[in-house]
């Protein structure tokens, strides 16, 4: 079986979600049933980690590489927090070269998503949030992402538009994405992972 290395926080580990419903278990899967023999992840995240917490987690973890698919997701805390565009630029950058390492050394067999949209959710809007504010300051993340995930020569999937499409599809705390909303995200990475595994 190939193996499979998923980084990330809330979104990764499936906050309220059963492992299941993780989109990378999903993702999983979905390419087993195709035909390729992928294991079920590996899962380094927690909910709540920003970049530097992630890196960190990653200095203290046993990995085992080189792995044939790895994924990353990463960053909607470092916002939350009110971080900078800048400092997450850097560190982004940072956790994506040590994935392309792990990943042997071949950018090729990375998988970036971006950051969803968690100002569409009910618990942004009871709570008072500036969901405008919140939406620009993410989009300007998942452009950096964006811009650094394909200069190193990684694939980038874009899952905020469908976290903006379907924002009653989540979890009981009204926050984080459901198992059906993880779902889709693992159909739109489908075919770009399909891809890097050939």
């Amino acid at each position: 079986m190939l193996s499979y290395l998923a980084l990330g926080d809330s979104y990764t580990i499936g906050e309220a979600v059963p492992a299941e419903g993780r989109w990378p278990m999903r993702l999983a899967a979905a390419l087993r049933a195709q035909g390729v023999a992928l294991a079920d992840p590996s899962i380094l995240a927690t909910t709540g980690w920003t970049t530097d917490e992630l890196s960190a987690a990653m200095d203290a973890a046993a990995f085992a590489p080189p792995y044939e698919l790895v994924s990353l997701l990463i960053g909607v805390n470092n916002q939350y927090r009110g971080r900078t565009a800048d400092e997450y630029r850097g560190e982004f950058r940072r956790l994506l070269e040590r994935a392309i390492a792990l990943a042997g050394a071949r950018p090729g067999r990375v998988l970036v998503l971006s950051i969803p949209d968690w100002g569409v959710t009910s618990f942004a809007r009871e709570s008072g949030r500036d969901t405008a504010q919140i939406a620009a300051e993410l989009d300007a993340f998942n452009a950096i992402a964006a811009g650094e995930t394909r200069a190193a020569g990684a694939a980038f999937v874009d899952i905020a538009p469908i976290s903006r499409d379907y924002p009653a599809l989540l979890a009981d705390d009204g926050l984080h994405p459901s198992a059906a909303q993880y779902a889709l995200w693992a159909e739109a990475a489908l075919p770009v992972a399909r891809h890097l595994l050939a």
